[in-house]
């Protein structure tokens, strides 16, 4: 293969990080500058920013008729933002788990993967579908916008991170839409270059371009939320990693599916490999999280670990399949039967022990 593909795939990663990087500094300044409030510009154009490589990607596969793609890149992100993110992150310190987020992001993660999982079992993301994934996103942003509005020192944060008290000029309306621009544009053309690339690899060792977009593409998109989550975390802003990767999950499926199955002309294609797998692991290791997360109220060094060691096993499975390697069911039947099973059993006895000695501590 012409090695200016691997090229291409490499650089319309690198085009994705950085146009959203773009697009989210314009856009930010200048909601700043029209004085709407720095809650609402961190919570929207933010949050929805840093989707921004997934949303791309997703509507460029969705108009080509690539839907493996679309689907796969944010089946496989959320997967990879949980098991990879979630994990390297929890390496660089242990990372705190607040209220809100075990008795509110995590049953909504899990009730937003269920939902796709309803919507895809017919062989497709309709567009009445993603209608709904698109309003229910929308019904999300404001109940944060309504939470955070309530919390002085949320807000106070947002103030600090995007209030503007600069003189207004030509020059910086000029430089800010420059970036929301250059970023459009950066995205845009990183999203058909990723695409394109990735069709021809696929083609090329005659794998599916499901896996490509659950592999190479999920680890590209979610590049964003991993620089964000370990910075956060070396910072010691450790509940910050962990909200981070929850609210992009939960974007990811009711905004970036949403809006690119409303806009595509015939909605998105799902194949029955998504449908009986991988959004099954998908919900699973939604489900995961309340265990692993009620747990001391965070996620130890031991737990990331465990993370990362499913990520690599999860990906394991796909490259085993992808091949058709005889071993593939001996490695099912292990996992299934042994490794699951010790997990579930190690993870339920770290959190009664932890809940034991938290009523002690108490009593």
């Amino acid at each position: 293969m012409n090695p200016i593909t691997f090229l291409t795939l490499v650089a319309g990663l690198v085009l994705l990080v950085v146009g959203a990087e773009f697009l989210v500094k314009g856009a930010s300044r200048i909601a700043a500058i029209l004085q709407i409030p720095p809650l609402i510009i961190g919570l929207t154009i933010v949050a929805y920013g840093t989707s921004a490589p997934e949303l791309s990607v997703s509507i460029m596969s969705s108009f080509t008729g690539q839907g493996d793609i679309a689907v796969g890149n944010v089946v496989g992100s959320n997967i990879c933002n949980i098991l990879l993110v979630l994990g390297l992150s929890s390496l660089v310190a242990p990372l705190i788990v607040t209220k809100q987020i075990i008795r509110s992001d995590v049953p909504i993660m899990i009730g937003v993967s269920l939902l796709l999982l309803m919507f895809s079992w017919d062989g497709e993301l309709s567009r009445v579908d993603s209608i709904i994934l698109s309003v229910g996103g929308i019904l999300y942003t404001l109940s944060l916008i309504y939470q955070s509005s309530k919390q002085g020192t949320e807000q106070d944060e947002f103030a600090q991170e995007y209030s503007f008290s600069d003189e207004v000029t030509p020059s910086l309306w000029f430089k800010n839409i420059v970036f929301v621009i250059g970023g459009s544009a950066l995205l845009i053309f990183g999203s058909r270059w990723l695409v394109n690339s990735a069709i021809t690899i696929a083609q090329y060792f005659q794998v599916s371009e499901l896996l490509i977009g659950l592999t190479i593409i999920a680890l590209g998109t979610s590049l964003p939320e991993l620089a964000t989550s370990v910075i956060a975390s070396v910072r010691g802003e450790r509940d910050i990693a962990v909200g981070n990767v929850l609210g992009s999950n939960i974007f990811n499926i009711l905004a970036v599916l949403g809006i690119a199955g409303t806009i595509s002309p015939n909605g998105i294609n799902v194949s029955q490999a998504i449908i009986q797998f991988d959004a099954p692991v998908a919900i699973a290791v939604a489900f995961a999280c309340l265990p692993i997360f009620y747990s001391g109220k965070k996620i130890d060094r031991w737990e990331g670990l465990l993370f990362l060691f499913y990520y690599l096993a999860y990906n394991g499975y796909l490259i085993l399949d992808a091949l058709d390697h005889p071993v593939l069911s001996l490695y099912i039947t292990i996992m299934l039967t042994v490794v699951i099973p010790a997990t579930i059993i190690a993870i339920i006895t770290v959190a009664v022990i932890e809940k034991r000695a938290e009523r002690k501590s108490i009593g």
